[in-house]
C-alpha cells in the first residue's frame, strides 16, 4: 500500500472516529451544532432578505416615473429618533393649496399631479364585483406622466373633467380583467364607494410594487374625491416632473417657493412639508438596510461568539471524559498529531454543521421575504461562503486549546486515570 492511500485510510480513520465521539453525546453535541445555527441562521436569514428586498425597491422604484419630485406633508421614512414627533404639528396639505400650487407650476410649464387615495375598496358592475382591495385614487391629467402609466385604449382624465367634476374614471388591469368579461368596458358606469362612474380608458398592465397590485387601481378627478372621500385629516400628495436630470435642482428650489406660498409660510418659517426625490428614497431605503444588516451581523457575532465558547466547553468535557481513551492509544503508539487532528475534526465538524443548517433556515426564511416582495429567490452565496469561512475558524480556534490538551496528555497519567 503506498504512503498516500495509507494518509487517506488514516484521515478516514480519523473522520470515523471523531463521528463516533460525537455520536456518544448527542445532547451536547445538538445544543452546540444549535448555538451555530443560530448565529448563522440571524447572518443568513437577514442578508437574504435585505438582498430581495433591495432587489424588489430598485425594480419597484424604476416603476415610477423619471425625475419625479415628490411632497407630502411627512417624509416617506422616518429613521431619526425621536424624528415622527417633529412632525406631528403639521397642518396637512389641503385641496386648495395644492390646487394653488398646480396653478403656479402650470404657468411655468412644469407639470404636476395632485392624489389623494382611498384603498380597499370594491367595484361593481352588474353581478361582477371585484374583491375589496381596489383603490381609489383621485387624481389629474399628469397621474401617467408622474407614475408611468399608459392607456391600453380609451382616454385619459382631462382637465376639463376636473374642473367640470365629472363622474369619470380611467381602470387598471384588474378592474377590467374582474368586471368586463368579454365586453368592452368604454362607457360603461362601475360602481365604487356608492358612487357611479363612467369608464373612459383602461391603462396598461405594470404589475406590482412591494407587495402591491398596480393594476387594482380606478383613477377620478381629484375634485369628484375629494367631494366624495376627503376628510379633514388627510394631506394632499403632490408629484411634479422635471425635463432631465440636469433640471431637477432648479425645478426643486421652484417648488418649494411655490409651496411655501401656497401654504402661506412667512420668510423666517421652516417648511412645514417634504419634497423628496426617488433616488433619496431608494437612498434612504439603503440605510435603512444597512442599519437592519449591522444589526443582523451584531446579534450573528454575539450568537456565533457563544456557540465558540460551548464548543470550547464541550471540548474539553470530552478531554476529560476520554483521557484513559487517549492514553491507551498513546501507549499503542498514536501520535500527537492523530489525536490533534481528531479533536479539531470534532470542533469543525460541530461548527460546519451548525453551519449548514443555519445557511439552509436562513435561505429559507429570507426567501419567504423574497416571496412576499414578489423577488426572485435569492442565493446569498457571498454570505454562505462567508458564514462557512467564520464557522471553520471558530472550529478550529475555539477547539484547539482542547485539541492541545488532549494531545499533550502524558500516556503514564492518562492511563491512570478513573
Amino acid at each position: 500500500m503506498s504512503r498516500k492511500s495509507k494518509g487517506r485510510l488514516l484521515f478516514s480513520d480519523l473522520i470515523e472516529q471523531a463521528m463516533t465521539s460525537l455520536g456518544s453525546n448527542i445532547l451536547r453535541s445538538s445544543l452546540t451544532i444549535l448555538g451555530v445555527a443560530i448565529g448563522v441562521f440571524s447572518v443568513v436569514g437577514v442578508m437574504t432578505a435585505l438582498s430581495a428586498m433591495k432587489h424588489s425597491i430598485d425594480t419597484s422604484f424604476s416603476v415610477f416615473g423619471a425625475n419625479v419630485l415628490q411632497i407630502a406633508k411627512d417624509p416617506a421614512l422616518q429613521l431619526a429618533p425621536g424624528s415622527r414627533r417633529r412632525f406631528w404639528g403639521r397642518p396637512p396639505i389641503s385641496p386648495s393649496e395644492a390646487q394653488d400650487f398646480k396653478f403656479a407650476m402650470d404657468e411655468l410649464g412644469i407639470p404636476t399631479t395632485l392624489t389623494s387615495t382611498d384603498g380597499g375598496e370594491r367595484a361593481r358592475y352588474r353581478d361582477h364585483r371585484t374583491q375589496p382591495r381596489i383603490r381609489i385614487i383621485g387624481t389629474n391629467e399628469n397621474y401617467l406622466i408622474t407614475n408611468k402609466y399608459e392607456l391600453a385604449f380609451g382616454r385619459n382624465i382631462t382637465p376639463a373633467d376636473v374642473e367640470l367634476n365629472r363622474p369619470v374614471t380611467v381602470i387598471g388591469q384588474e378592474l377590467l380583467d374582474e368586471l368586463f368579461i368579454n365586453e368592452d368596458p368604454i362607457d360603461k358606469q362601475i360602481n365604487m364607494d356608492g358612487e357611479w362612474y363612467t369608464v373612459v380608458g383602461v391603462l396598461e398592465k405594470r404589475g406590482e410594487f412591494m407587495g402591491n397590485s398596480l393594476d387594482g387601481i380606478a383613477l377620478i378627478p381629484i375634485t369628484k374625491f375629494v367631494q366624495n372621500n376627503w376628510h379633514r385629516r388627510r394631506s394632499m400628495e403632490i408629484a411634479v416632473q422635471a425635463d432631465d436630470a440636469l433640471d431637477m435642482q432648479r425645478v426643486e428650489d421652484i417648488a418649494i417657493g411655490e409651496m411655501r406660498i401656497a401654504r402661506g409660510l412667512l420668510p423666517e418659517d421652516e417648511n412645514n412639508f417634504e419634497i423628496t426625490s426617488n433616488q433619496a428614497l431608494q437612498a434612504q431605503y439603503a440605510q435603512l438596510a444597512l442599519y437592519i444588516g449591522a444589526g443582523g451581523l451584531g446579534i450573528s457575532g454575539i450568537a456565533l461568539a457563544c456557540a465558540g465558547i460551548g464548543i470550547m466547553n464541550i471540548m474539553l468535557v470530552s478531554v476529560t471524559e476520554r483521557t484513559r481513551e487517549i492514553g491507551v492509544r498513546k501507549a499503542l503508539g498514536a501520535r500527537k498529531r492523530g489525536i490533534l487532528s481528531q479533536f479539531l475534526l470534532e470542533a469543525v465538524f460541530l461548527s460546519e454543521v451548525g453551519a449548514a443548517v443555519g445557511i439552509l433556515v436562513g435561505m429559507v426564511a429570507g426567501n419567504i421575504v423574497a416571496t412576499q416582495l414578489n423577488a426572485s429567490m435569492i442565493i446569498p452565496w457571498f454570505w454562505i461562503g462567508a458564514a462557512v469561512a467564520v464557522c471553520s475558524l471558530i472550529g478550529i480556534g475555539f477547539g484547539f486549546l482542547p485539541a492541545v490538551r488532549a494531545a499533550n496528555l502524558h500516556p503514564v497519567e492518562a492511563l491512570r486515570h478513573e
